[in-house]
């Protein structure tokens, strides 16, 4: 017999079972293909939902900026860049940019630093730390809606909380038209932001603070070195990380506000505590500018965009490569 013939028998449908090694090969096969099949069956219906709510409705927005057009039908009148042009000529819009900046210094001037004291010191072992805790934390838990309701009774003119609390210390000629000043509405808005939002910035850095280890700090200690040397050689370079992700955190959310403002002052008085969100929202709900307002979204969305760009590449660099050549030497 041949050595084709004995070839074709073992092909034949009277063959044996095929070796071990081609079975582990194919069942190797199928169970990658099952788990790709698993990955893109979790990701499809996520990934339908964010081109349907996020991607379309920005595209169209894109879109729409090219048009004048009062957000009935669909845009047919189109203008080309004029509404791009305008918005850089609008006062009301770069005084709404004059703004953001404004509430970016201030928080990270005063905001940020006044959270990480309060984490430093609620980080330290002291009686009812818990209850401090819950209680600093407790206004992020409230919405903007509630809290502007609440600020706005609270600063009302005359019979207002904050003017007889003043009143009652005899400090009575500081009160006065806190939301409704020109030369206060800024201030007073930005108290009520802090007052929101510090509880987030504090429990992001005690976590930071915790995942320090404690060795450290008695390290330190034994050498001789005071509070204020443990904290800077040691906790604030080791929160650094925590540190920029709120920087991060705090400079979008000032990019963004909009239902703070529009429940306390609507933008007012005379435009000087709007935003580019409340100004959006003016022009395409309120004067059915629709196309206006879309080259406003488009240009806050440009704005974000091109600060996380930045941000990423010239400060959050170090700690993406600390956390990529981690991820690859454990896989190795």
């Amino acid at each position: 017999m041949t050595s084709t013939s004995l070839k074709d028998r073992r092909s034949g449908p009277d063959a044996g079972p095929p070796p071990p090694a081609a079975r582990a090969d194919r069942g190797r096969a199928r169970r990658r293909a099952l788990h790709w099949l698993t990955a893109v069956g979790f990701q499809v219906p996520a990934l339908v939902l964010f081109g349907v709510l996020v991607l379309l409705p920005m595209l169209f927005a894109l879109y729409a900026s090219f048009f004048r057009w009062g957000g009935f039908g669909m845009p047919e009148d189109y203008i080309g860049g004029d509404n791009f042009t305008r918005l850089f000529q609008d006062p009301v819009f770069l005084g709404d940019l004059w703004r953001c900046l404004v509430l970016v210094v201030l928080s990270l001037a005063f905001q940020l630093p006044f959270a990480l004291a309060l984490a430093v010191a609620l980080n330290q072992r002291i009686r009812g730390r818990a209850v401090y805790r819950m209680l600093f934390f407790a206004p992020y838990i409230l919405s903007e809606a509630i809290t502007g309701v609440l600020f706005a009774m609270i600063f009302a003119p005359d019979d207002g909380l904050a003017d007889n609390i003043l009143g009652a210390v005899g400090l009575d000629g500081l009160g006065g038209q806190w939301f409704a000043d020109t030369d206060t509405v800024m201030a007073t808005l930005f108290l009520v932001m802090t007052w929101k939002y510090f509880g987030f910035h504090m429990m992001l850095y005690l976590a930071g603070l915790q995942s320090i280890p404690a060795e450290l700090t008695e390290a330190a200690l034994i050498d001789g070195a005071g509070p204020w040397q443990r904290f800077r050689n040691i906790t604030l370079p080791l929160l650094a990380p925590t540190l920029r992700i709120s920087v991060f955190l705090s400079v979008i959310g000032a990019i963004q506000l909009f239902d703070l403002v529009w429940v306390t002052t609507a933008g007012g008085p005379d435009h000087h505590s709007e935003t580019m969100a409340v100004t959006m929202f003016q022009y395409g709900f309120k004067r059915y500018q629709v196309g206006y307002a879309s080259a406003i979204s488009v240009a806050m969305f440009a704005i974000s965009l091109v600060f996380a760009l930045a941000y990423q590449r010239f400060v959050l660099r170090r700690d993406l490569e600390g956390a990529t050549t981690t991820l690859r030497g454990g896989g190795t």
